[in-house]
């Protein structure tokens, strides 16, 4: 990445967090045009990173989601809800890493799907393949019966998170942008915003290395519904003594 343009997505990503702990609910009029200028595509694009970086961190997307929810003031409580999907059903052979499950025909693998949602935004859609054998009949009941997070129900098993892909469906910026994006920042630059913005992929594994669980998880855009903030929006930050802006995008 071009070094001054990781330093601006740094200070937007970073002033971002720091004045949105302060904001209230967004609401439907308040809610942002990511795409409406250049400074607003590199806040997009740093919020982005931040949420990226904060699932790539931690081995609970849904602890993250429920963070980023509070953080953000998408709903009161932040609380994350798992919305079960019925009646779908995806064969276990797309899964990435199912060599290394050692999984036999004793070891049935089953899926789920779920909307996870904070009030009444869909966060995310995650398809969760795992082997029931592998955990205790009480969460296979919770699982079963219940729309409980996959994460929060099998907290206990101490789990840990192997990424195997992370993929930002939507580049604010795209790949190759100059100043000429720059100089058409009132018009905005670049592709709309979709509604899937980012996808992960990973395992899950037990404390002693076997995996139980595979899970892609796809990021909608309700992670940034909440409100940009006016210092930010305004495309120049006052830091200490110091004038902070977005720099031009050299020529390419």
């Amino acid at each position: 990445m071009i070094p001054r343009i990781s330093i601006a997505l740094r200070i937007c990503g970073t002033m971002l967090l720091c004045a949105s702990t302060g904001a209230k609910s967004a609401s439907p009029e308040q809610t942002p045009n990511w795409t409406g200028s250049f400074v607003a595509r590199v806040e997009a694009l740093a919020v982005l990173q931040t949420l990226n970086a904060d699932l790539l961190s931690h081995d609970s997307a849904t602890l993250t989601l429920e963070r980023w929810c509070d953080v953000h003031r998408l709903a009161s409580p932040p609380r994350i809800v798992a919305l079960r999907v019925p009646d779908v059903d995806k064969a276990a052979d797309r899964l990435s890493s199912a060599g290394n499950w050692h999984i036999t025909a004793t070891d049935p693998v089953r899926y789920r799907r779920v909307k996870l949602m904070c009030g009444a935004h869909v966060l995310s859609e995650a398809d969760n393949w795992y082997v029931p054998g592998r955990l205790t009949p009480e969460m296979n009941k919770l699982l079963d019966t219940t729309d409980s997070p996959f994460g929060v129900v099998v907290r206990a098993l101490h789990f840990q998170r192997h990424t195997l892909s992370s993929t930002l469906l939507w580049l604010p910026l795209p790949r190759g942008v100059g100043n000429e994006c720059g100089r058409r920042a009132r018009r905005g630059c670049g592709s709309s915003m979709p509604s899937k913005l980012l996808e992960h992929r990973a395992v899950l594994t037990l404390p002693d290395g076997t995996p139980f669980s595979e899970v892609v998880e796809t990021y909608t855009d309700n992670v940034l519904a909440f409100p940009m903030t006016a210092a930010l929006s305004s495309g120049n930050q006052v830091l200490g003594h110091g004038q902070i802006g977005v720099p031009p995008l050299p020529r390419t």
